[in-house]
């Protein structure tokens, strides 16, 4: 293994701007939402209302099959490195369970985007959400926190979520900071974006802003969620109905695509007893994307033209949350310290989803279940965590006026791990020297209007694990972190579908295609080997 000091020294010294000069160098803008569902904003066939991110699409480019790696942290560490989660150091989540793919960080060893871009002479800002350190890890050893791998400056949380009011482990650089009493997480880090922006300088800057909306707690300005009043009566059948007819229109699924029946783990929204209490908890989730919507909206304005913006989110929508009107996983003693036990007034905290209980003021911390995340995640089976589509792929928009043809759609299968060599060539910077090679392959020539060439993409998180080889994907999935909602009577089957007859994986050909079973098997097994992937039954011993 090779020293990451080392790493970046060798950027500093030989790097060159050989795609563009110096003075053509756009700025660039990583923007990342939290268990965004597929087909949550407008211009992926939503309902919600987001005029910004649609004319972002129509000014740039949508993906139509775009891929993140399933889970929060694991898309953050892969997003960042232009690795595999597990070859990043964060294949499961944020604690080290003593393997090289589980050690809950990025590897010291690699470098991220970050680290990349300022050796290039860029100025790097992250404002949001890291989640790439342990919870319980001593707070004096900060060597894998943003300002240690890259950024120049940082505002936001480092654990994996919390309030929208008011955040525990808020951060300004490396100083821990408390909210007070204008503190509203989606505005708040936006402002700080802008600030960065509008700071005088010729360098070029890259800014990632990784927004904790639409994660839970779903919290929302009261006159944002009502606009939304009356929209979710419909419930979520016949929503998700309308949703996948809006994406037929829009060109992003083929005419042979069918709608998968309602989830297993559902129930029609007729038999719902709390259908009102329902609604509201959808309509609190819209207001959510909604206002983040208007913070890029207002970002947006303050961008000049030669500015490369990535719209993406890290997973499919959630159905994890406040289960049985409980806080989940409550026994972890660092879980529970994520939920303050009183708002910023000192009034107490109703925690859990509750019937009756409205969601979006500061005193409360609720979910809105799986049953609606089967809405965001339309037209896909599964959810986050899963390596079905409902899991792993999200809207992405693409915009860079001038270089990138307005109104576009590509059905050209994108990944975050081509991010980072996207970044570098249009950066005029160098593929790191490391151990490690980057996995992935520029957009630019597919944002051009070219084709992406790659033997396949995998993925692996809880045992659940798929492979992409063209239109042919194999996948299964294990019984992980939200063994209620399954009986998971085929655990660990492999499924085989073709993606482009059959994109929402209803029609399984594994039984009649078995000769492309084995081989797609023998190439996941290649892959996992190489990505550091231990098995998940082996590894669930050391959870935490």
């Amino acid at each position: 293994m090779i020293c990451r000091k080392a790493v970046v020294l060798g950027l500093l010294l030989g790097l060159g701007f050989s795609v563009l000069g110096a003075a053509d160098r756009p700025n660039i803008v990583l923007i990342l939402a939290d268990d965004l569902g597929y087909s949550d904003l407008g211009c992926y066939g939503g309902e919600i209302r987001t005029p910004n991110l649609d004319t972002l699409a129509e000014g740039g480019l949508k993906f139509a099959r775009f891929y993140n790696a399933g889970r929060c942290c694991p898309t953050r560490a892969s997003l960042l490195t232009g690795l595999t989660p597990h070859q990043a150091g964060v294949g499961h989540m944020t604690y080290d369970a003593g393997e090289p793919g589980y050690r809950g960080e990025l590897n010291p060893d690699t470098a991220t985007m970050a680290e990349v871009l300022k050796s290039a002479g860029y100025r790097t800002g992250m404002f949001g959400k890291w989640h790439l350190t342990p919870n319980t890890k001593p707070e004096d050893d900060r060597s894998q926190w943003p300002m240690s791998r890259g950024f120049d400056r940082f505002y936001g949380t480092l654990p994996g979520y919390g309030s929208l009011w008011n955040p525990v482990g808020l951060y300004d650089d490396d100083g821990p900071i408390k909210a007070d009493e204008k503190f509203f997480y989606t505005d708040t880090i936006t402002d700080k974006a802008i600030e960065f922006v509008d700071q005088a300088s010729d360098d070029p800057y890259f800014i990632y802003l990784a927004f904790t909306a639409p994660h839970y707690p779903l919290h929302a300005r009261p006159e944002t969620i009502q606009k939304y009043d009356g929209v979710y009566e419909k419930g979520w059948d016949l929503l998700r109905e309308e949703r996948f007819a809006r994406l037929k229109g829009l060109g992003l699924m083929p005419a042979s695509a069918v709608l998968p029946p309602r989830d297993e783990g559902s129930l029609p929204w007729a038999d719902d007893p709390n259908q009102k209490w329902q609604a509201q908890r959808m309509q609190t989730f819209a207001a959510m994307v909604d206002e983040m919507d208007q913070a890029i909206g207002r970002l947006l304005e303050v961008i000049d033209e030669n500015t490369l913006v990535v719209f993406l989110s890290d997973n499919g929508g959630s159905p994890e949350g406040h289960l049985n009107n409980t806080i989940e996983r409550m026994e972890k003693e660092w879980v529970s310290s994520l939920i303050p036990a009183t708002t910023r007034e000192g009034e107490p905290m109703i925690a859990g989803d509750i019937p009756g209980i409205d969601l979006g003021p500061e005193n409360t911390f609720g979910s809105y279940g799986l049953r609606w995340a089967s809405l965001s995640n339309t037209p896909f089976r599964r959810h986050k965590a899963w390596m079905h589509e409902g899991g792993i792929c999200t809207p992405c928009i693409v915009s860079w006026p001038g270089k990138i043809e307005a109104g576009g759609l590509t059905t050209e299968t994108g990944h975050i791990i081509d991010l980072m060599p996207t970044f570098i060539e249009v950066a005029g910077a160098e593929v790191p020297d490391q151990t490690v090679p980057l996995q992935g392959e520029s957009l630019l020539g597919a944002l051009r209007g070219g084709s992406l060439e790659r033997e396949s993409i995998a993925w692996e998180h809880e045992g659940n694990r798929a492979i992409r080889q063209g239109r042919w994907k194999l996948v299964s999935e294990f019984p992980g972190t939200w063994t209620y909602f399954y009986s998971y009577e085929k655990a660990g089957a492999w499924e085989l579908y073709d993606l482009e007859v059959d994109p929402t994986e209803m029609n399984d050909l594994a039984a009649e295609y078995s000769d492309q079973v084995a081989s797609m098997t023998r190439l996941y097994q290649q892959w996992a080997k190489e990505s550091l992937v231990v098995d998940w039954e082996q590894l669930e011993g050391r959870k935490e």
